[in-house]
């Protein structure tokens, strides 16, 4: 069968419009015989998003993003994207807006949700998250502290011009003097350490054998003291501990009157009758030095003895009418 010229040209000319169709679908990233769910979000800020940027769940690209247009006089922009219907997912899923790189670019990530709700079908909305980006967390951060630099510039800026108020000629003056005074005392104490240095030097050897000497010392210290541990220092110390304790509970009893030089520290009977005691006998020999004929009497050739007259102020009365 032999086609006309114009079947031809007809054919020619579907064929193209259908190859256009085809091209102008892949060139806006939405095929034409694509099943996917279509879904939709809304942003107030899509920081870049492109149409055909890839749509993921879990890091695998389920999808593109179909268009951008403004929602409403707000300025919220709703987002038009397609997700294939390989994987189910509750339409309390979340569509979140991320950086996909660190020199920019913006993506969605889907977040799926399994709480039992109906799955999600094409033409829902869903409910939309930002995560912010590398750049926008740099910027977050370096707020606070370029107020803190700012701060701190402008407080250095009045320390300065408060430190130059300060420092007037006469203070300058002396700060420069202070500086140099402190600059010889330097030099001084180098002075002394270099002649602490060279005394040092001069005098090694008797220095070594101060050391020397020291370490006998110390060396016939420890024999003394293991010496006096072999002879049974600490036998003797506890047997004088013993004593010690003897001697203290041997006092604690004469304290309390126990035994006879208790009693006679307690007795105050005693001490009385052995002070008046002390008395007469010094009342007695002080008579016997004075009176002797008293107390002895000699008779020579059978004379008779005389009688013994009492002289005045005997002591001995005194005594007695006392």
């Amino acid at each position: 069968m032999k086609l006309s010229r114009e079947i031809k040209t007809g054919i020619i000319v579907l064929g193209g419009i259908f190859l256009f169709i085809l091209g102008f679908s892949y060139l806006k990233s939405a095929p034409l015989f694509d099943d996917s769910k279509i879904l939709y979000a809304v942003y107030d800020h899509v920081g870049g998003l492109q149409p055909g940027t890839q749509v993921s769940i879990n890091g695998f690209a389920v999808g593109k993003v179909q268009s951008i247009q403004f929602k409403d006089t707000a300025g919220n922009l709703l987002v038009t994207f397609s997700v294939n219907n390989s994987f189910e997912f509750s339409r309390n899923s979340k569509a979140q807006l991320y950086d996909t790189g660190i020199i920019g670019g913006k993506g969605i990530q889907i977040q799926p949700v399994f709480d039992g709700a109906p799955m999600v079908k094409s033409g829902d909305t869903l409910a939309t998250t930002s995560k912010p980006g590398l750049t926008e967390l740099v910027q977050q951060n370096l707020a606070p502290l370029q107020l803190k630099i700012e701060g701190a510039v402008s407080d250095a800026d009045s320390l300065l011009v408060n430190f130059n108020e300060i420092l007037d000629d006469n203070t300058k003056l002396n700060l420069r003097q202070s500086i140099a005074g402190l600059n010889q005392l330097i030099r001084s104490f180098q002075g002394s350490a270099n002649t602490l240095n060279n005394l040092l030097a001069e005098n090694k050897g008797q220095l070594d054998s101060s050391i020397t000497n020291i370490n006998h010392i110390t060396g016939n210290f420890s024999k003394l003291s293991d010496s006096l541990a072999n002879a049974g220092l600490a036998g003797t110390v506890k047997n004088l501990e013993t004593t010690i304790g003897n001697l203290n509970k041997v006092l604690a009893k004469i304290d309390e009157g126990e035994g006879s030089l208790g009693k006679l520290v307690k007795d105050e009977a005693l001490y009385n009758n052995l002070s008046n005691a002390s008395k007469e006998l010094d009342l007695l020999l002080q008579d016997f030095r004075l009176n002797p004929k008293r107390y002895v009497n000699v008779s020579v050739f059978g004379k008779k003895q005389k009688e013994y007259t009492l002289p005045d102020n005997d002591p001995a009365e005194k005594t007695e009418k006392q």
